[in-house]
Formats: structure tokens, sequence, C-alpha cells
């Protein structure tokens, strides 16, 4: 017969949108003969609920929109639903295994995820192993526990997400209980390579407990920080059957693998290859949270430099991908824009009319800014098609400066005042593009890459000033090369401009020749010092021990850098405190709602740097 898994784009407590979903998805999967269909987890009410997963109607009302908004309606096929369930006074995250439109069994999570990203035990509590009983729903007696279910030739078990990934897992005692299909509905976040890792796991899952593997994930940017790639696996005894192609701009896919005439579907990968995932991935984060915010657009400060032109390309991207894969009626209609179409499909170049309409942008200069950036931000909004805006900020700044050197008794000047007189400009700034982003109802894109989060080189209510931040979890090196790969893969020729410039925030006069790197530090240096000390979680000690040995530039400028990345760690912590919404896009981020919490006060390794200072 034919079975099948089933990913599906959600969004929180949106009980009749993801009864839809669910039904569409069903229905599809009847008129294509599937006979068994693994839903993602939580798919009923979305993972992403946080703490009203704490209510107590919440769960009832999850379970009432399975009860009367989809089995009533459900085709003649067995599936999961994920759903929350109150037992004995605690929350249980569950799988609904239904049949003949009623729910037969349920299946609790015995493993919650609580690391990285993920703090499910604040929500729900894990099931013991080995347990079987019963609880009373609707009047009627349903199995809840650690069950096999048996249906048609198969012996069925399951491993929620987490369960999946941990050394005693579920699997180890569904083998030896005869199970030969094993389901994993699954809301596992989309980071970098990630993929590969999944694969792996459930090809060999597969082979070392000699059954079928379904694996279900979640798809899009479902709640606002999240990215679910939407992947879909099926393997048998070692042997990878069905793999989609992930990250799609559709509410559901299917991953069907007939098992009577068995032939492989595997849609070609990109996973060997960053800067695609990149750029599928926040593209689609983009169009998600477009959409289901139900705003007009964008809105960007284009400065003509590498992170805000990264964030324009991902914008135009979007665009293109989605018009690609939906079509423009479709497209347009997800955005809430469908009353444009009859006006566009005329057009010759219906992706630039696109961007004219709902992404906006300005070059916001001063009197320290460049011609070559200048040209830069213009080229590249009218390559892309946005609308492009320009215009001056001294006024404003010399205003804020004239008001502070009348009242303390003295001119500001650069020698007293440096980060004062280059703050100011960066905070002129956000009251402008913000009355744009407030006219149009547009989202304001904020350009702050975690390069710049993790030592605080950003101005608070400046350049951080935003709705989201769509590149805050990803480096700056990533972002330079991204930005030349782009140039070259994806047809971008204006980014050519923004290539050969050095980074720079344009704050300082041009005779005091400002850059990133020498503000701070060479940024491949920078990011290692990062990634040994948030994500490896290392002192500066062992940090410096470790890169000694293969940094290739002066050893002499080791020591002072990582404590200076350590100082301006422990300073900047309420700035990424206040970070605009960010996605989460690496095996690690600096937003402390997400990955990485940190005291706001600490006695900043003082310690610990000293040890520094004395070690070999």
């Amino acid at each position: 017969m034919k079975i099948a898994g089933a990913t599906l784009n959600q969004i929180p407590l949106d009980w009749k949108g993801n009864a839809v979903n669910i039904l569409e998805a069903l229905k599809d999967a009847d008129k294509q003969g599937v006979k068994l269909l693994c839903f993602p987890e939580l798919s009923v009410c979305g993972y992403g609920c946080e703490d009203v997963f704490l209510s107590e109607w919440m769960w009832e009302k999850a379970l009432k929109t399975l009860n009367e908004k989809i089995l009533p309606f459900t085709p003649d096929l067995a599936f999961t639903a994920g759903l929350p369930l109150k037992f004995e006074g605690k929350m249980y995250n569950c799988v609904a295994f239904c049949s003949e439109g009623e729910i037969k069994y349920i299946i609790p999570k015995q493993n919650l995820a609580k690391d990285g990203v993920h703090y499910e035990p604040r929500w729900f509590t894990e099931w013991e192993v080995g347990r079987k009983t019963s609880i009373k729903l609707n009047k009627k007696e349903i199995l809840i526990g650690d069950y096999v279910i048996d249906f048609e030739n198969y012996k069925i078990g399951f491993e929620i997400c987490e369960d999946a990934w941990r050394v005693d897992r579920p699997a180890n005692r569904l083998y030896k209980r005869g199970v030969n299909l094993i389901m994993n509905p699954s809301a596992s976040h989309f980071a970098i390579d990630k993929s590969l890792s999944r694969q792996e796991l459930v090809v060999s899952s597969s082979k070392n407990y000699n059954c079928t593997y379904i694996y279900a994930n979640l798809l899009g940017n479902e709640a606002g920080r999240m990215i679910y790639d939407g992947e879909l696996m099926i393997a048998k005894d070692g042997e990878l059957k069905f793999r989609n192609e992930l990250l799609s701009f559709k509410n559901y896919q299917l991953g069907i693998w007939d098992t009577e005439n068995d032939h492989a579907k595997i849609a070609p990968s990109f996973e060997s290859n960053p800067n695609q995932e990149f750029r599928k991935a926040v593209s689609l984060a983009l169009f998600d949270y477009l959409r289901k915010s139900h705003s007009n657009g964008f809105v960007l400060s284009l400065s003509g430099g590498a992170d805000s032109s990264t964030s324009a390309i991902l914008v135009a991207e979007m665009i293109r991908l989605g018009i690609e894969e939906l079509g423009v009626e479709l497209f347009l209609k997800k955005i809430h824009k469908e009353d444009w179409y009859s006006e566009l499909k005329k057009e010759k170049d219906v992706r630039m009319k696109i961007a004219n309409r709902i992404f906006t942008t300005a070059y916001q200069s001063t009197e320290n800014s460049g011609y070559s950036t200048f040209e830069s931000a213009k080229k590249l909004a009218n390559e892309i098609g946005a609308i492009f805006y320009h215009w001056n900020i001294d006024d404003e700044v010399n205003g804020y400066t004239q008001k502070i050197s009348d009242n303390i008794g003295r001119r500001l000047n650069w020698a007293q005042d440096d980060i004062a007189l280059q703050n100011i400009q960066a905070r002129a700034r956000s009251p402008i593009i913000w009355i744009l982003a407030n006219i149009k109802n547009a989202l304001l894109l904020t350009t702050s890459n975690r390069s710049e989060g993790s030592v605080g080189y950003t101005t608070m209510d400046g350049d951080t000033s935003g709705s989201i931040a769509p590149i805050a979890a990803i480096d700056k090196p990533f972002i330079i090369q991204w930005l030349k790969w782009a140039e070259k893969n994806l047809g971008y020729e204006s980014l050519r401009y923004v290539n050969s410039l050095q980074p720079t925030a344009e704050l300082r006069p041009e005779d005091q020749s400002q850059s990133d790197e020498t503000d701070l530090m060479p940024y491949p240096l920078l990011q290692r010092i990062e990634e040994l000390a948030i994500r490896e979680r290392l002192s500066p000690v062992e940090i410096y021990q470790l890169i000694k040995f293969s940094w290739e530039g002066e050893i002499s400028i080791l020591k002072p850098s990582i404590h200076k990345f350590f100082k301006l760690w422990t300073r900047n912590q309420w700035k990424r405190e206040r970070i605009a919404v960010s996605f989460h896009l690496d095996d690690y981020n600096v937003d402390p709602k997400t990955w990485c919490r940190f005291p706001i006060l600490s006695s900043s390794f003082k310690e610990e740097l000293e040890e520094l200072e004395k070690a070999e």
C-alpha cells in the first residue's frame, strides 16, 4: 500500500486554518491512494504556542478542533495528529493515531527537547517508558501510553522528534516488540547543514531496527523566530525511498512511497551548499512573516554595505522563489494582494513590479557618507525593482548635537565625544525610516548580524531599530562570501559595487579611515573566538590555547582580541536582550530569546581574563 508523510505550514492557535491545511493534505493523500499518513508534531495547535500550553482551555480546544473540525471530514485513511493533552494533572505532548473517523490511540512523547532553542519541559511532562493506560475523552475510553499499534501488515511504533535523538531511544524497545514501521512526527528547527544528520538518522534507523521509518517535519516560519524546513523522508532497511525538496512556499507537501511499486523518489539535495540553504530559509521566513502578520511589505534603510544589501537581496529572492513555486496569482493571494493580479499579470517583469509595490528602501546620508556606498545602494535597489529614496540627515544630527552643546557649555568634538557623535548619526536615521514604515504599514528590516551582536558593534535605537532582524543569527564572514556567491550565481550584477567595498559604518570623518575590522578585529578571528566562546562555551585561556596553533596571522593580536571579545560580550548583553525578532539559522545564535542566555550584569570574566594574560 501507499504510506506517506506530510509537512504542514501551520500558525499557532489558528484552529480553523490549521484544520483546513490538515484536511487538504488528507484529501490530496486520499486521491493518490495513501492509506497511512504521518503529520508533524503538535500539528493541530502549532508547535510554537509557548506559555499558552500552560492554559487549561488550550488542550481542550485542540482536542475539540480534532474531534469537530477534522475527524468528521476525513477520508478513509489512517493518520496521526499532534496535540497537547492533559492527563492526571500533567500536560503531555501527544500524537493521536486516528482512523475510521475517530481517535484510536494516544501516544505521548517520552523525551522532551530542552537544549538550544527548545524549552519543552517548561510546558510538558515526559511520559514514563512502558506505561500503558487509558483516558476518557468524549465519554469514550481511549488507550494512552507506550503502545504498539497493529495496522494492516504493520506494527507501528512512534518516536516523536527528540525521542529519536537520545541514546536510550524508543526504537531500541520497539524493535524488540516486533515493530516494523516507526513514525517520527517532528518539529525540528532549521539550521544550516542540519538535514544531513537527519537523513543519516532516518536511514540508519531503518537499517538498525529492520523497519520502515517515516519522518515528517513542520514547514515554514511558524511563530516568528524558528524556521522549519518541512523535510519528509521514508526509508526501509537502510535505503532511502523518499525525500522531498525542502523549504517550500506551499501550505503542505506530501511524501508518498508505494510499497508495492518500489520506486525511490529522492529530490535533488542542496544541503551541501549552505549558501542555497541560507537563501531559501530566510526567503521563506520573510514570506511567512509578511503574510502571517498581514503587513503590506518591507522597508529598509539601505546603506550600500554588506548587511543591508544582503537583506535587500533576500527580499528579492523571496519574491523570485515564491513566484517560481506558487505562480504569480497564488503568491499574491497568499500575501493578501490578490486584487493586484489582473493588473500585474500583463507586466513583462512581474517580479520587479511586485518588488516596487512591497519593498521600499532609503539611503540616509550624512557628511561622512561616501559616494561609493550611495552608488552601491542605488544600483541594487534599481536592479531588484525596489522604491529608492535618498535624503540627508545632517540637519537632524546638527540639531541634536547643537542642543547638547548649548546646554553643556562646549562644542562636541571627535577627540572627546567619538562614540556619542557616531551613535547620534545612526539614531537620527531611525525616526525617519520608522515614519516611512508606519505610512506604508510595512515591516522595518534591521540589519545587524551575529558578529556585531556578539560584541555590541551596533547603535541601540539606531541601526538596531526594526520589526525583524533577518540576518541577526549569521556571522559577517558568511555574509561577505554569500554576497559574492549571490553576484555570481543569482545574477545580481549590482552586487559588484558592494563586493568591492571594505565594511565600514561610515560614522567618522573620511580622514579617520574607519572600518569595521579596525574598530574590532579581523572578522575571521572574531568569528572563531565567538564560536569557541558561545557555541563551545570555552574560557578565555582555553580559546587562546586552541587558536594559537591554527591562527595564521600575527600571534601578538590573539590575547588582546580574546580580551576585547569577552569585555564587549559581557558589556553588551543589554543590547542583545533588545534584538528585534530574528530567525534562527545556524547551530547557535546570540539571541537570549532563543539560544544563548547570559546575565545582563556580571563580573565580566575578570579572573578568567587575568588568567589569560598569564597564559603561555
